[in-house]
């Protein structure tokens, strides 16, 4: 009994007497006190808490709990930054943290007093808004990090650092520094860390910096350098990470610094160098990226050999020779395309690699067969073997590759049938075996490939009919079969493709069939070169997102249905011919001098006309610019189970009218723009005002959970962001209220009639509001905001300078789960997919980056996000190789203005390319990518 009594004696006097006796020190105490007033924040609320060191972001020296030792504010919000100096009183402190806030200067006095602080190691003032050159650091004696990026400072970097003897980490990335890269570290030379990414910088490194010998990482890219990498580096022996991405570095690559011990990441894509490394590579190196540069000669066997080898890639570059016959096993990425690389793929290379996941071969000049050996990789979930000289049959091994997402074979000389038991790839999300010389018919069994996006057989020598489970491929959004040697019916289509159906150059005849009247959302159809009679059918008029209609060299005839202006459509090689303003549709009395046989002829085309009308009214369209019909099939309002406002603002809330919107739902008319996700409807309010009501076209699962993401959303404030006002439930869909956009969408207006409207000014200004947008939703404080969809469609105009960035819910609010398919088929329209989307479930900023990048290179090119199969992003990047063609790549309307326009066109283009880097890695932030193309004028 007695040990029991002295056991919880023990316990009460060595674990709960520190947690209720230990009191700060009365000076703390009161400097935490006086700091809570000032910051008014809950998180520092001494009538909650009269305690600081159980206030959030505060570390107390446990157990005794008398002195601070450190201080998180981040993401506090705070704006103000006057307050600082008084927590330089707390002499005790090791650690301040003050990232994710809104300073946009540092007073003075907290450099004078904290670097009294003896003690003081860590400093964080990353993610803020700070400007003007970097503080000098005078005392500072103990400071260990330092992490001053993601803001705006500038200047040059001399002497501000020379202070700082015991300085270990520091961290400079994402400004706007100038000059030469600083060499000057710390007097005591123990940095370990360096991260100067994504400056100004300009000139050579300076050799000093290999005399760092405690350099661990060493970062940076994004800058202006050029000159040659400088051989001290050789001698930093303990660097484990050199990035050097993204410069105008030229030369060889200095001997023996892949052969440091200890380095596992070497990355000096997008340079100017020439030559390989020619020593052997360390044992530890695990990535390696030497791709976009100017490599020639071989690659050396050596260089795929490290045990610990993961990620190779040499890619663009003038690489010739063979492929080393041994590679490393651990290999997980290897990328060698468009080099000059030749020979036969050694079979040896590729057997058994247990974590071989993504190989890419493409645009070289091999030659012989595909080995079947590949096929032996159970992991691989891509391989790009496009564009060599192979042949040969495809072999069956292929068909073990059961987690292969994305195969691309085109552009060889492969002959003999596709398997039959293709459907066995049912990951793939794309299959290219194009412009090769395949014969026998499409198996099947490909319907059984129930991801795929993109099928592309094109160009081949197929022959018998298309399968009629073609219509399976549920998600498959472009269809490339032409210049084949396919008859027959053709099946019920895919009702999602997008981008493209191709049949041309085929033997298909009679009349233009019904099976595709379903294909709304379809923007390129070529029936060109077939046996195809009759008249054009009235439903490919109303086919409401096509674009490109070709229907050459057929045997049709007649008179086209009127198409919308934007359409285009291919004739030639036919006896069709245009609607001429058919006199049915003029206002004007007729003389008294027609004949009879013309008003005869008039009454007819009127009836036929109105028989079109009828037609297209019986439809319910999906999307907009139907502005000739005034009237439409009106259903049943939906029925309002809840509906509240998000905005505070008195003059959106007075003008919405929830029954009045639901009226406006209830009219296909009023539809503006329809996509994958969601239908907008204008709505005119009783007022006169007019809204966007956009329905959500998925599941929201849980209402509780939708309305608490809506209204958090609703209450954001950013001029180019789409913000929701309100919102309404019904029995089976939610709707959301938005500011309605008189100048409709980038999409319409970039590739539409108006066009020559957007000068450069008006692009540029667009460019820079919807990165204002896209930082802004990355830099929320609570969770950055990211977009499923991302493109020139989901971007508005109120003017033609003023973007709105759409969508902004949908990452919150849809339930994935309620999809048949991956969430590469739900992030976003082709196109805007960055590569990683094939392979990862998840959306990223660095996803958004590579979007927006494309939006970017529609705004310069003029060009639409995918042309004639051709995704703009890879058109870009394989013409960026050859300086010189720069200038082929630029909207010439637009660059011809003046020399001014042209550079900064060309300056906006660096940009881009950044962003849609194949790797997101390589990929600027999007404050950084703000702030760039800012820095353009």
């Amino acid at each position: 009994m007695k040990s029991s009594i002295y056991g919880i004696s023990f316990f009460f006097l060595f674990c709960i007497f520190p947690l209720v006796s230990g009191q700060l020190a009365s000076n703390q105490s009161n400097t935490m006190i006086t700091v809570s007033h000032q910051l008014a924040n809950s998180s520092w609320n001494v009538e909650k808490e009269q305690n600081p060191c159980l206030w959030k972001g505060v570390t107390c020296n446990a157990p005794h709990n008398d002195s601070i030792l450190s201080l998180s504010l981040s993401g506090f919000g705070l704006s103000n930054s006057s307050f600082l100096p008084l927590l330089c009183q707390i002499n005790s402190l090791q650690s301040l943290d003050f990232s994710s806030n809104l300073f946009n200067s540092i007073p003075v006095e907290f450099f004078n007093s904290c670097g009294e602080i003896d003690g003081l190691k860590s400093l964080n003032f990353s993610k803020n808004r700070l400007v003007g050159s970097l503080p000098t650091f005078q005392k500072f004696v103990g400071l260990e990090s330092l992490d001053l990026s993601f803001n705006s400072l500038n200047g040059s970097i001399d002497s501000q650092l020379n202070g700082l003897s015991a300085l270990k980490s520091l961290n400079l990335s994402f400004n706007h520094f100038t000059g030469s890269v600083p060499s000057r570290l710390g007097k005591s030379r123990v940095l370990e860390q360096l991260e100067l990414s994504m400056n100004w910088f300009t000139g050579e490194m300076a050799s000093e910096i290999g005399e760092h010998g405690n350099l661990t990482k060493i970062d940076l890219s994004g800058n202006h350098l050029n000159g040659t990498i400088p051989e001290s580096f050789v001698n930093l022996t303990k660097l484990e990470t050199l990035i050097l991405s993204s410069n105008q570095l030229h030369g060889a690559i200095p001997a023996g610094l892949l052969g440091i011990t200890t380095l596992q990441r070497f990355s000096a894509n997008q340079n100017n160098f020439v030559d390989l490394p020619s020593t052997n590579p360390s044992m530890s190196l695990k990535i390696l990226d030497l791709s976009y540069n100017k490599i020639t000669g071989k690659i050396l066997p050596q260089l795929l050999l490290g045990s610990n080898l993961q990620t190779v890639d040499l890619s663009y570059n003038m690489l010739t020779g063979p492929i080393p016959v041994t590679i490393s096993s651990s290999l997980v990425r290897l990328r060698l395309g468009s080099n000059y690389l030749s020979g036969p793929i050694p079979s040896k290379s590729f057997v058994s690699l247990p974590n071989l996941t993504y190989l890419e071969l493409d645009n070289n000049s091999f030659t012989g067969t595909i080995p079947p050996q590949i096929g032996s990789n159970p992991k691989l979930a891509l391989l790009n073997l496009a564009q060599n000289k192979l042949n040969g049959t495809l072999p069956d091994e292929l068909l073990n590759l059961t987690q292969l997402e994305v195969l691309k074979l085109q552009l060889n000389k492969l002959s003999g049938e596709i398997p039959n038991q293709i459907g066995r790839l049912n990951n793939l999300s794309v299959l290219n075996i194009s412009w090769n010389s395949l014969n026998g018919i499409i198996p099947p069994s490909i319907s059984n490939c129930r991801k795929l996006i993109n099928l592309n057989l094109q160009n081949n020598g197929l022959t018998g009919l298309i399968p009629d489970a073609i219509g399976d491929l549920t998600f498959l959004l472009e269809l490339q079969l032409g210049e084949n040697k396919l008859h027959g019916r053709i099946p019920d289509m895919p009702q999602k493709l997008q981008i493209s159906l191709n049949l041309s150059f085929n033997n298909f005849d009679g009349l233009i069939p019904k099976t595709l009247s379903e294909l709304n959302d379809l923007e390129v159809l070529d029936l060109s070169n077939n046996n195809f009679s009759g008249t054009v059918p009235d439903f490919l008029a109303s086919l409401s997102s096509l674009s490109q209609l070709v229907l050459s060299n057929n045997r049709l005839y007649g008179v086209l249905p009127q198409f919308k202006p934007h359409v285009s459509v291919y004739i030639n090689g036919t006896q069709l011919r245009p609607q001429d303003n058919p006199p049915v549709l003029s206002k004007k009395r007729k003389s008294v001098g027609v004949t009879i046989v013309i008003t005869f002829a008039a009454a007819v085309l009127a009836v036929v006309v109105v028989a079109i009308v009828f037609l297209l009214i019986s439809r319910r369209l999906s999307k907009v610019n139907e502005e000739q019909l005034q009237s439409l099939e009106v259903l049943s309002p939906p029925r309002v189970i809840q509906g509240n406002m998000l905005t505070a603002n008195g003059v959106h809330r007075s003008n919405i009218d929830f029954t009045k919107a639901m009226e406006a739902v209830a009219s296909p008319a009023n539809i503006v723009l329809k996509t994958r996700f969601s239908t907008y409807y204008k709505a005119m309010m009783p007022s006169g005002a007019s809204y966007y009501v956009k329905k959500l076209n998925w599941s929201v699962g849980s209402r509780d959970k939708f309305e608490q993401e809506i209204e958090a959303l609703g209450k954001l404030s950013n001029s180019n962001i789409m913000i929701p006002l309100a919102y309404v439930l019904t029995v089976d869909s939610a709707y959301l209220f938005y500011e309605f956009a008189p100048k409709g969408t980038l999409y319409d207006i970039l590739h539409g009639s108006l066009k020559s409207s957007l000068d450069w000014a008006s692009r540029y200004s667009i460019a820079v509001g919807v990165a204002q947008g896209l930082a802004f939703l990355h830099g929320c404080t609570s969770s950055p905001i990211l977009l499923i969809d991302l493109s020139s469609r989901s971007i508005v105009l109120k003017s033609l300078k003023e973007p709105q960035v759409g969508d902004i819910e949908l990452c919150k609010v849809i339930d994935p789960s309620k999809s048949n398919g991956s969430l590469s088929t739900v992030a976003g329209s082709v196109g805007y997919i960055p590569p990683e989307y094939a392979y990862t479930m998840r959306v990223t900023m660095a996803g958004n980056v590579y979007s927006f990048g494309v939006v970017l290179l529609e705004l310069l090119t003029g060009k639409a996000a995918v042309s004639e199969g051709t995704e703009l992003a890879k058109w870009v990047l394989s013409n960026s190789v050859r300086p010189n063609k720069l200038d082929h790549i630029l909207d010439f309307s637009v660059s011809r203005t003046s020399l001014v326009v042209r550079n900064q066109m060309l300056a906006v283009l660096k940009v881009a390319l950044a962003c849609v880097s194949v790797t997101p890695e390589s990929r600027p932030k999007m404050k950084s990518v703000l702030r760039m193309i800012l820095n353009v004028r």
